[in-house]
This record gives structure tokens, C-alpha cells and sequence, in this order.
């Protein structure tokens, strides 16, 4: 009898991973406490943006027009135990307030709330970003609420999404982690995943804690290789050097490679800035913080940048002065093309703080337009990148979306007060931009 599958949380990563299971060729139901989020996921819609997610959504919800009809929603814990025989744990794990540690209420709430109603084996599959440790004891946990007993297994198995590219790398991971305890939790996992399996995608089998340790591990490296290129973009504007040169030439050592190596403005979102830190504050309840000391460094060079493109853009628009009365223009709200997230954003918090120090700021992005102005309710907005520039001294390109680096520079200095952009993303091209009678800046890179 073909496996039935639960999604519980269906945030971001709970709906995707809920559609894709769905075609995989599962039968899926998913389940939120939210009942506003399901109605909108029943009828076909996502509360977010993600390319292909609400296509491959409207081809599996039940009662659509010619969908499979094997992914429906439900606010029933009781219907989610009785329906399904693994289960898939989809919630967040924010940072704390006021503390770097990661928030598990919402993974203790789910595993109380579901396991009293487990009353036959099952397995429980954990995919949330969790601080070493915690599977082992939401393991006992699980047995110990669970009528079932034992036989309500645990497994961790956690995601490696990129926002902008979720749909693929839930249908083609380019690997598969599955922190197990028994020979039957790892038989179930290779059965739900037998279709990216046969297409080749490694899958990894560890313990609890090694699995849980990879995700964590993956994005403080990612975060650190960001962070190590920033840095080298400090060096090479004291030293007059070329950023964008220097990552070309060490990419091409294949132990580094070219990617995560584009200086910028920074990290930001719901997942680096937060997994980072709560690593730190999970290693030094493990007694061994001066393993991951460096993370410090990186979390601040980060910060930093974003300070770094403030004091660039107050020197373009009059020296050490202020930004009274000055109009500034930002492309870019998301704190990454093909998404419409805003958290930790380095693009908006640079925008906020030029707008605290009195500055006019008019910002507009593709997609994250609706997020930023809940978050930033006193910024200005346009509806496109002319009506953005349009009277302003200078332009800040601060999210590198496909739609900035295919602006005209010429029509963009028709309607400019001052033909002055500071390319936070190095994806601009400065020959085109300079032709066309803009001064142009980009950090890390001469100034001519």
C-alpha cells in the first residue's frame, strides 16, 4: 500500500514541500493552525512568492480543475495522525528575542499537539532548522505522548531550499540527509525520496545529531564565504584593487569556485543571519563557543557592510554631510532576487537607516513591494525603477534582480536630478552606466 504523507507548518517551506511530495505521486495533506493560510492554499494560492510553486500547487489540490486531487489541507491534528505514515515537521525556528539562540516553541508545540493522536506506527520526520540536540529529545518526547509508543519513530531530515528555487531543489535535491535510529525509519525515507534517488541524488544516512549538524554547518560556510569576499572588498578599496577581478581569479581554483564569491552589501533573510547565530549560542551551551568565534567575525564584517554603502552614499550626495533634503532611489527591497522576502533585508535596512538620517528615499522592487511597506510603512514607493529614479540625487542598487541589470541608463539619467549609482551587488555593468554620463560606484571595485 503506497505510502500516505503529512505536511505540518505550511509556511514557505511546509507548501513547498507539500506540493512537490504531491508530484512525487504521493497523497498528501497538509495542516496549519492558520485557518486564513489554508483556505488561501486550497484554492490554488500561495501567501508568498516563489517561481513555479503555485503552478505545481494548482496541479495537485483537490477540487481544482484538472488537478490530481492528492494534496488537501486541514487545521485537524486528529485527521493529520489518522491520515498519514510519515509525517513532515514544517515549522519555523526563528531567532529569540533579544538572544541569538534559536526559538523551538513552535517544533515542541507541533510534536505535543500531534502526538497524542499517533495510535499507529509512524514516522515523524523533522525538516526544520533545529540547534543540535534537539532530536534526540523530541525522539523521547514523541515516545513517551505517543499512544503508539515506540513505534512513532523520529527522523531528521533537513531542507537545503534556496529562496527562487525551492520547486527545484525539493524535486532534484543535489543530496538528501536522513538522520535516522532504526533500519525502518531509513527504509521509509528512501521510499518517499526513491524518485530524485533513482535520478542519481546522494542520500546520506547519519544520526541525529550529524544531521542536524549539516544544515547548520552548510549555511555558516555559505555565510562565511560571503563574509571572507566582503572583507577582501574592504581590502581592495584601501588598496585600490578590483573585487569583482580578485573573485574572478581565485573562483577559478577549483578547491573555492566562483560561486557565493560576489561582493556586496551582505546576507540577510529568515535563514543565514539567524542559523548563524544560533549556532554560536547552541556550541556555547555545548561548552566548545571558541570552535565558531570566527562566526562572530563573519556576522559583523556583514553587518557592517550595510553601514559601508550608508557612508558611500553620504559621500555622493555631499561629503560628510547629511541627507536633508537629498532624494535617494533604491532598486531592490527583497534581500534576494526571485523572492519576495524582506527579512533582514540589507537592502531595506540601508534604505530605513539613510531615512532616519533625513534622507528622502522612494524604493521600489519587482516583488517584495507589499512586505516592505508592512515593514517599512514610512518609506516611499514607485511602481517601477523610472518612477523610482525620477528627481533623485542618487541610486542605490541594493537587490540584483534581472530587471535592474537590463535598465536603460540613459532613459533612467533622463529623469534623474544627478546621474550618480552606487551598485551594491557588483552585477551592474559600470562601461554601460559610465558611457551614458553616470558617475558609477560599486563596492570593493576604482572608481574609474
Amino acid at each position: 500500500m503506497a505510502l500516505r504523507l503529512t505536511v505540518i507548518g505550511t509556511g514557505y517551506l511546509g507548501a513547498t514541500h507539500a506540493a512537490a511530495m504531491a508530484e512525487l505521486g504521493f497523497e498528501v495533506l497538509g495542516l496549519d493552525i492558520d485557518p486564513a493560510k489554508i483556505k488561501t492554499l486550497a484554492a490554488g494560492r500561495i501567501p508568498m512568492y516563489e517561481p513555479g510553486l503555485e503552478e505545481l500547487l494548482g496541479r495537485h489540490v483537490a477540487g481544482l480543475p484538472g488537478s490530481s486531487g492528492r494534496l488537501r489541507f486541514t487545521t485537524s491534528w486528529a485527521e493529520v495522525a489518522e491520515f498519514g505514515d510519515v509525517h513532515f515537521v514544517c515549522v519555523n525556528t526563528p531567532q529569540k528575542h533579544g538572544e541569538y539562540a534559536c526559538d523551538m516553541s513552535y517544533v515542541d508545540s507541533a510534536f505535543d499537539l500531534l502526538a497524542p493522536h499517533l495510535t499507529r506506527p509512524a514516522l515523524v520526520v523533522g525538516k526544520s532548522t533545529v540547534p543540535v540536540g534537539s532530536a534526540a529529545r523530541l525522539a523521547a518526547r514523541l515516545a513517551e505522548l505517543a499512544p503508539a509508543g515506540a513505534a512513532a519513530e523520529l527522523a531528521w531530515n533537513p531542507e537545503f531550499l534556496r529562496e527562487g528555487f525551492a520547486v527545484k531543489d525539493t524535486l532534484h535535491p543535489d543530496r538528501i540527509v536522513a538522520g535516522v535510529a532504526s533500519e525502518n525509519a531509513e527504509r521509509l525515507l528512501r521510499e518517499v525520496y526513491s524518485t530524485p534517488v533513482a535520478e542519481g541524488t546522494p542520500f546520506v544516512v547519519t544520526d541525529y545529531p550529524t544531521a542536524e549538524l549539516v544544515k547548520t554547518a552548510a549555511n555558516a560556510f555559505l555565510a562565511t564565504k560571503i563574509s571572507f569576499i566582503n572583507a577582501m572588498a574592504e581590502v581592495s578599496e584601501a588598496a585600490g584593487g578590483d573585487v569583482v577581478k580578485l573573485a574572478e581569479a581565485i573562483g577559478h581554483d577549483e578547491r573555492i569556485g566562483h560561486r557565493f564569491l560576489r561582493a556586496g552589501i551582505g546576507f540577510g533573510g529568515g535563514c543565514l543571519p539567524k542559523d548563524i547565530r544560533a549556532f554560536m549560542a547552541r556550541a556555547g551551551e555545548l561548552g566548545v563557543d571558541q570552535a565558531l568565534t570566527f562566526l562572530r567575525e563573519v556576522d559583523s564584517i556583514n553587518m557592517r557592510r550595510r553601514g559601508h554603502m550608508v557612508e558611500l552614499a553620504r559621500e555622493a550626495v555631499g561629503g560628510a554631510g547629511s541627507f536633508l533634503g537629498k532624494r535617494i532611489a533604491v532598486l531592490g527591497a527583497t534581500f534576494k532576487p526571485d523572492s519576495d522576502d524582506v527579512r533582514d533585508s540589507p537592502a531595506l535596512n540601508v534604505a530605513g537607516q539613510i531615512h532616519l538620517q533625513g534622507g528622502q528615499v522612494t524604493v521600489y522592487d519587482p516583488k517584495g513591494m507589499d512586505n516592505a511597506r508592512k515593514l517599512f510603512p514610512t518609506l516611499g514607493y514607485a511602481d517601477s525603477a523610472l518612477d523610482a529614479v525620477r528627481g533623485a540625487d542618487i541610486v542605490l542598487h541594493l537587490t540584483e534582480w534581472r530587471e535592474f541589470r537590463e535598465l536603460d541608463p540613459a532613459e533612467l539619467g533622463a529623469v534623474a536630478t544627478r546621474r550618480h549609482v552606487i551598485d551594491g551587488r557588483n552585477a551592474l555593468d559600470p562601461v554601460l552606466w559610465r558611457k551614458t554620463g553616470w558617475t558609477f560606484r560599486a563596492m570593493g571595485r576604482p572608481n574609474a
